[in-house]
């Protein structure tokens, strides 16, 4: 296992709809798989509605932390949405953070009743992540969420990426395992589509 910070900070961070709770239990499991002390703090408005949705997970082999995050230090985001990318990078990342956003925006409600102004650029929001963070990598997880049989799935794209990139501090056979136990309990179609997203991904 490589070295690592005391404790290991990710956010998850995308709007209601998008499955970024269930990505963040995932990833918990296999960090607790790994040995890892993990605590895992929630934050959601009016997530049914497409409002923010936030997941924080922190990760110590040495000692328990509070669940939420402090400003400024995360270490790694994951955002499903390149809008909620630039908002959760303005508060909680700092110049060495690494970002893997899908860049396939989901427009605000408000925005497309022509009210709460112009949803920005997605070229510009990433441009400006480039200039805030250490690390963007980009991906359209909706496109391959549809490739893999479910525009559904995007949250499992978002989360594969991750343990595809080798940047968590514990080996992807874990998240590997933790994705086995989670889809023992879905229905036999949902394994097939979920393990299609994880093996599209992990070829980019």
């Amino acid at each position: 296992m490589k070295d690592f910070k005391e404790p290991f900070n990710i956010i998850l961070a995308g709007v209601g709809g998008q499955g970024n709770i269930v990505a963040s239990r995932l990833l918990g499991i296999a960090a607790t798989m790994a040995g890892f002390k993990v605590a895992v703090g929630e934050t959601y408005g009016a997530s049914q509605r497409g409002g923010s949705v936030m997941s924080h997970i922190r990760l110590s082999k040495k000692n328990e932390f509070g669940p939420l995050i402090p400003t400024g230090c995360a270490d790694i985001l994951v955002c499903f949405e390149p809008l909620e990318a630039l908002r959760v990078a303005a508060k909680y990342a700092h110049s060495e953070t690494t970002a893997i956003v899908n860049a396939n925006p989901i427009y605000p409600a408000d925005m497309l009743m022509g009210v709460g102004g112009a949803y920005p650029p997605v070229e510009e929001m990433l441009a400006e992540l480039e200039k805030m963070l250490g690390r963007v990598l980009t991906l359209d997880a909706a496109d391959l969420a549809r490739r893999a049989g479910s525009p559904k799935i995007v949250n499992m794209v978002m989360i594969s990426a991750l343990a595809a990139t080798g940047y968590l501090p514990f080996a992807r056979s874990f998240f590997d395992e933790a994705l086995e136990e989670f889809l023992s309990k879905v229905p036999a179609e949902s394994r097939e589509v979920n393990r299609r997203a994880m093996e599209l991904t992990i070829k980019l």
